[in-house]
């Protein structure tokens, strides 16, 4: 019995250093993707931006898109995040994250990028798990050419096999379908609360 006793002890203080040091690598991985996402979103968005004296981040609540998985309020509310491009003390531009759960295998995450009268100058995929050859043509040149200079005035936001403006990729219709609902969803959002956004970022700019 002793040594079913001391049996039990040794496994029982064996997992629990196992899993103490499981939760730390857990951790300091978690810590470091965290980190690696954030630098590539960060180029993302310096790479849609115009040239600028810095860039200000603000959040600002907002109702959500239905699939964008911000983060809260205290009051429950949804957070949104912007990136607002700075020069000579101006707003020259503004990033935002349009986030779809509707593509064909799942979250599609695209980063957009507009002036400050919300004309798109450059939006670029930051997230997609479509597929190889057909789906992940989202991520072409070609396909992110078609919304440049677009915005809530001067497009119909559908795909053009449902009466938009927006041309599909041959054989894929449901990611552009994906993405195009999710921008356009943004840039009624950053429409809504663009006021609240700039008197923001220049406060943060001072």
């Amino acid at each position: 019995m002793k040594e079913i006793g001391r049996l039990i002890i040794v496994l029982t203080s064996i997992c629990i250093i196992a899993a103490l040091a499981l939760s730390q690598v857990d951790r300091f991985t978690r810590d470091r993707i965290a980190e690696a996402l954030r630098a590539e979103k960060l180029d993302l968005v310096k790479a849609i931006l115009p040239e600028n004296d810095g860039i200000v981040s603000v959040m600002v609540p907002s109702g959500g898109n239905g699939g964008d998985p911000t983060p809260k309020t205290e009051s429950g509310a949804t957070k949104k995040e912007y990136f607002i491009a700075m020069k000579g003390g101006e707003i020259v531009g503004v990033a935002f994250e349009a986030v779809s759960l509707e593509g064909y295998a799942g979250k599609i995450v695209t980063m957009v990028g507009v002036d400050p009268d919300g004309v798109i100058t450059g939006i670029r995929i930051l997230e997609h798990k479509e597929t190889p050859g057909l789906g992940s043509k989202i991520t072409g040149e070609k396909f992110l050419a078609l919304f440049i200079g677009r915005s809530l005035e001067n497009t119909r936001w559908a795909v053009k096999k449902d009466g938009g403006d927006i041309d599909q990729i041959t054989g894929a219709t449901i990611s552009p379908r994906a993405i195009v609902s999710s921008i356009y969803n943004e840039l009624k959002n950053f429409a809504d609360h663009r006021e609240e956004i700039f008197s923001l970022a220049k406060a943060g700019n001072n």
